[in-house]
């Protein structure tokens, strides 16, 4: 997905300004400056000059709006304009002149957070067709390495050595791997761009060969038809990189002689494949904003054409878990919060012969469903409190699956035979480290196979998790999860606030373990989690209150937040940080033009500012499969609205938090011109001396860099920041 930010709204923008910071700000900056001296012996060099970008003036005119660009020609769809490259050197340069006196604050917190990393760790293996697949990772190496073996005491076997695979390239990724039935065949896709575009291999399992099928210009995702020879996989537009059509290959043959058997004429929509738990369907996935559906081929007879499981209908979802001859169907028809039907195999189409399991309740949210053995197991949410209801299919018995914590995070996980009564879950708290747990369904029985080692000296009893509800100005609650350190905090205002959250996407970020932020709480930081509205933590209508024409929502929430935890004396009014990605980046644009004078520092990462620009370009990746959920600058209302709050045209003459802004140079979903254009105007207007530092990772993408440990260097690059401003020594 991507991430959009509108951030204008002129006359709201000027209230949340002029409301309660104007008698602070002045106090904040001082403060700010106070915080900044307390470093002993350690001082920015803030008297280099930052790179000026030169000004071209660009028109962009739509609905009668003219908009001059100076920064449009930083785009560049090639990566090698030498005037573009340059610059982005020179900010890179620029960053680490100034942040020079803290090298050894950030090598410090690279090995603090690295040394919470196991060197030597193992996946829990999980069961398929008659093997046993985990991956393992060992000493200082990057990456894993693939494994599996028939039986738990037999010897293993390589399937892929990623650590070999990835020398001599600067970045690497497996996107998806999947063996053949007969266990002999291995495809897997690689990224060595960070792209998202993948190509695709077949190795011999047996003499570990590889065959001469290469498969380009794919989404990664591969699945193998029941013969042994036919592969489905999708194919990208490179210019727009959507997956958009779905084709066979056979073994053996060029691809251009593959069979296609779906496209998507649609651009709104986003296409993906997988395979049901029995191996007997391929889905087709058709997923789009407000609406979905899944096109079945039969894995057995795999030139056999697609057919549709329940055609597209507007304004409705849908996923689907196959059991035997019928299908479980999570949906949201005539269910606000979805509701829980069983279809039968020769009947999908057909509504009317569909049967009702769990009828549709306002006040629960249903997130997802897994069927196993004798139980539905259904993960929902009332209130934003997350539970697990295991549904008995033979007594339709309904049990809430009992936890240690009462604020967590869950998903279903490696839960690959149909015929068993235990399911198995990753189960995370902001004070309990990841854990993959087995579940007995007809006792509860618990047994956790594995919890991530954090240190030797870590205990959980030395972290309190709570949730708060803070009210919003137009009086709704929003959640907020927190966590903080027992020893180091005081409900007296004078903990510093590190404040995340995303709000798109309808994306839920659950309350679960990251065990970064312990360098955070460990040094007196409340880290803060905010449910606002543009994500699912209340509900479907959660996320609606927080789109299209109600995306203001999202930021205003976010402030609201902040000043919510700065009453209720959770935070120091002069330390507070905020940081966001991605979507979560226009977030960060949105409340650094709405509430500067809040923020102590933001934290604004691989951000989507460029809001009204890039949806009115359907040549920029991913933007028409985002126009219902931000709008579509062809109409005029939509243009005006997006306008209103697009970070990047919102810039004004005023004074700016601290700012740290990073990017990928091959970002595929957020392009770097977008931050780097930014980052220009931004250091043209602001109207005071506090830092604006820009990163580019020249060799990464959208996620960073590749490698377990080499993705912590932003992370220490950012807490440095952090404690730097926040008068907290290394």
């Amino acid at each position: 997905m991507k991430f959009l930010w509108i951030a204008s709204f002129m006359t709201l923008t000027a209230s949340l300004s002029l409301g309660a910071c104007s008698d602070n700000s002045t106090s904040v900056e001082q403060s700010s400056q106070t915080k900044l001296e307390k470093q002993q012996g350690v001082k920015l060099i803030t008297d280099i000059p930052a790179p000026v970008a030169q000004k071209i003036p660009h028109e962009l005119t739509a609905h009668g709006v003219v908009r001059n660009d100076d920064y449009y020609w930083m785009r560049d769809d090639s990566r090698e304009d030498e005037k573009v490259l340059a610059h982005l050197e020179k900010e890179n340069a620029y960053l680490e002149s100034v942040m020079a006196p803290l090298k050894a604050n950030r090598e410090t917190l690279y090995e603090e957070l690295i040394a919470r990393i196991e060197k030597d760790d193992t996946t829990v293996p999980y069961l398929k067709n008659d093997y046993w697949y985990f991956t393992e990772y060992s000493g200082e190496n990057e990456y894993p390495i693939y494994l599996r073996k028939p039986s738990m005491d037999a010897e293993e076997q390589v399937l892929l050595n990623m650590n070999v695979m990835a020398e001599g390239h600067d970045y690497y990724n497996i996107g998806d791997y999947s063996v053949s039935t007969d266990n002999n065949l291995l495809a897997y896709s690689e990224d060595t761009l960070s792209r998202r575009v993948y190509t695709i291999f077949v190795k011999n399992l047996a003499t570990g060969e590889l065959l001469s099928d290469q498969l380009t210009g794919t989404s990664g995702a591969v699945e193998w038809a029941n013969d042994n020879k036919n592969l489905f996989y999708v194919k990208k537009d490179l210019q727009t990189l959507l997956g958009f059509q779905v084709y066979r290959h056979v073994l053996g043959t060029p691809q251009e002689d593959d069979t296609l058997v779906f496209e998507e004429t649609d651009p709104t929509f986003y296409t993906y494949i997988s395979k049901s738990k029995d191996d007997d369907m391929i889905y087709i996935h058709h997923s789009h904003t407000d609406k979905s559906a899944v096109t079945l081929i039969d894995a057995n007879q795999p030139t056999k054409a697609p057919v549709p499981f329940l055609p597209i209908r507007e304004d409705e979802e849908y996923s689907i878990e196959k059991s035997g001859d019928s299908y479980f169907v999570l949906t949201n028809n005539a269910a606000t919060n979805f509701r829980v039907m069983k279809a039968p195999a020769s009947a999908t189409d057909d509504m009317s012969k569909w049967e009702e399991v769990i009828s549709h309740n306002p006040d629960v949210f249903i997130q997802d469903i897994e069927v196993l053995g004798d139980f539905l197991v259904v993960k929902e949410k009332q209130d934003g409190v997350l539970r697990l209801v295991a549904h008995n299919l033979n007594t339709d018995k309904a049990t809430v699956i009992p936890t240690d914590d009462p604020i967590y995070g869950a998903y279903f996980t490696g839960n690959t035979q149909q015929d068993t009564n235990t399911l198995r879950i990753y189960y995370s708290s902001l004070t309990t480290p990841a854990s993959i747990v087995d579940i007995d369904l007809n006792t509860f029985d618990k047994a956790v196979l594995k919890q991530t080692k954090v240190s030797d000296t870590f205990s959980s009893a030395a972290y309190t998790s709570e949730r708060v509800m803070i009210k919003a100005q137009d009086g709704a609650s929003i959640p907020v999860s927190l966590v903080y350190r027992n020893d180091m905090f005081n409900k007296d205002g004078t903990n510093p606030l590190y404040q995340y959250a995303y709000g798109s996407y309808g994306a839920t970020i659950e309350p679960t373990f990251r065990s970064s932020w312990l360098s955070l709480v460990d040094r007196g930081f409340v880290v803060a989690i905010a449910h606002i509205r543009g994500g699912q933590m209340l509900g479907r209508q959660w996320y609606e209150d927080g789109k299209m024409h109600s995306k203001i929502n999202t930021f205003t929430d976010f402030i609201d937040v902040s000043k919510g935890l700065i009453e209720k004396q959770y935070a120091d009014p002069n330390r507070v940080f905020a940081m966001g990605g991605s979507a979560g980046g226009l977030l960060m644009g949105a409340i650094a033009n709405m509430a500067p004078e809040l923020y102590l520092g933001i934290s604004a990462h691989v951000p989507f500012v460029d809001v009204v620009t890039t949806m009115s370009d359907d040549t920029i990746p991913l933007t028409t499969g985002e126009y219902t959920e931000w709008g579509n600058p062809a109409n005029k209302d939509e243009f005006d609205y997006i306008l209103s709050y697009s970070p990047y045209d919102q810039v004004s003459a005023q004074d700016y938090p601290h700012m740290l802004v990073t990017t990928g140079l091959h970002d595929s979903q957020v392009q770097y011109f977008e931050p780097m254009k930014w980052v220009a105007k931004l250091r043209d207007y602001k109207t005071n001396d506090h830092l604006l530092l820009f990163q580019t990772d020249m060799e990464a993408g959208h996620g960073g860099a590749s490698g377990r440990f080499k993705r912590f260097e932003s992370t220490a690059l950012e807490y440095a920041f952090v404690f730097y401003l926040a008068g907290i020594e290394i």
